[in-house]
């Protein structure tokens, strides 16, 4: 739909919304106007189209709607049971079952095979003409067989069921310990015995998913949360739908793309600590150019390879071959600043000379 030039002279009089559908496409415009038909808009365009509709936990009756209104507002509080014990019940159960029934096939076949029934081994028309034959209703091979392909299906379901639970990942001690204050000043559940789950730590996973946070993402959001100025951290570190969410003093609920972009800017700020600290106390180290100044600077970097090491394990949440690869370069360059530097003169040298 291609717009004249009245519609875009139209488009920026007040209470008309332009929206933009693609790049690539022609403008379409919305151009309502204040006839007796059309009655002048009460409220701003913009206010229109950005109000959300946020549910509050306050507004869930309390109990178990509550609870899952509490657990499905942030996937970090989506914690239930795998029940581990009994999914290994169930599977011993069909597994010693599917070993009767694979018993029950094996004398059977062994006792056809030996009375003269090969046919029945070779042959599927072969086993239901000695069925006939024997005045039965039906193959007792085939019921086995029936039955056997239904507890398999049953075993392996609960087995593929239990594997994947067994891939979920557990919750953070921080979590589990939100979860468990909402128990605490809530009281969601009258009854005790169905309250108890939460006790059950070992037997439980989260739904969250995607990366995991470093203990670092959650050492900051808890010094966030502890800062006196809660009307700043709330402003810098929540969204407008997160603090429609709760009424209560208790319950915070903080942007994790917030914090994720918080923890980066820590993150960034010690990164360069660690590479311009060494670089200024090799350069001063080795500026005199005595052996043991070299020796001292050899050290620095030896200390400041661990140092560094130490930041990526315990700032982030990278694999060993990661850990490795990054202190290795790391380690590179401060090699090639030493071995770059003359300490006869205490000028940079060229590679060669």
């Amino acid at each position: 739909m291609n717009t004249n030039a009245d519609d875009i002279n139209n488009a920026e009089k007040p209470g008309h919304v332009v929206i933009d559908i693609d790049s690539r496409a022609s403008t379409v415009v919305h151009t309502p106007t204040n006839t007796a038909e059309n009655s002048p808009p009460t409220r701003d365009p913009n206010i229109e189209i950005n109000d959300t509709i946020t549910s509050t936990l306050e507004s869930y009756p309390c109990g178990y709607p509550q609870l899952a209104g509490f657990q499905s507002s942030e996937s970090s509080f989506s914690i239930y049971r795998t029940f581990d014990y009994l999914h290994s019940r169930v599977i011993l159960q069909l597994q010693d079952e599917l070993r009767d029934c694979e018993e029950n096939l094996s004398d059977m076949d062994y006792l056809d095979s030996k009375n003269g029934r090969e046919k029945c081994l070779t042959s599927r028309m072969g086993d239901l003409k000695q069925t006939r034959k024997d005045k039965q209703s039906s193959s007792k091979r085939v019921d086995l067989l029936a039955t056997i392909a239904t507890k398999l299906i049953q075993y392996d379901q609960v087995l593929v069921g239990a594997r994947k639970l067994g891939a979920f990942q557990r919750p953070s001690a921080r979590d589990y310990r939100s979860v468990r204050r909402f128990f605490y000043n809530e009281k969601p559940l009258s009854s005790m015995s169905e309250e108890q789950y939460i006790l059950r730590k070992e037997d439980l996973v989260t739904l969250r998913h995607g990366r995991e946070w470093a203990t670092f993402d959650g050492w900051v959001e808890g010094l966030v949360s502890k800062f006196p100025w809660k009307w700043l951290t709330r402003k810098l570190f929540t969204t407008p739908e997160l603090r429609k969410k709760s009424t209560s003093d208790t319950i915070f609920y903080y942007s994790p793309s917030r914090i994720e972009q918080f923890v980066c800017l820590i993150i960034t700020f010690i990164i360069f600590v660690l590479l311009v600290l060494p670089v200024v106390a090799m350069y001063k180290l080795t500026y005199v150019g005595n052996r043991n100044n070299l020796f001292d600077a050899i050290g620095i970097l030896v200390a400041f390879t661990l140092l560094f090491s130490a930041a990526m394990g315990m700032l982030t949440k990278a694999k060993r071959h990661e850990l490795f690869a990054a202190s290795a370069a790391y380690c590179a360059v401060l090699v090639v600043f030493i071995s770059n530097f003359d300490g006869q003169n205490g000028k940079m040298g060229s590679p060669g000379g």
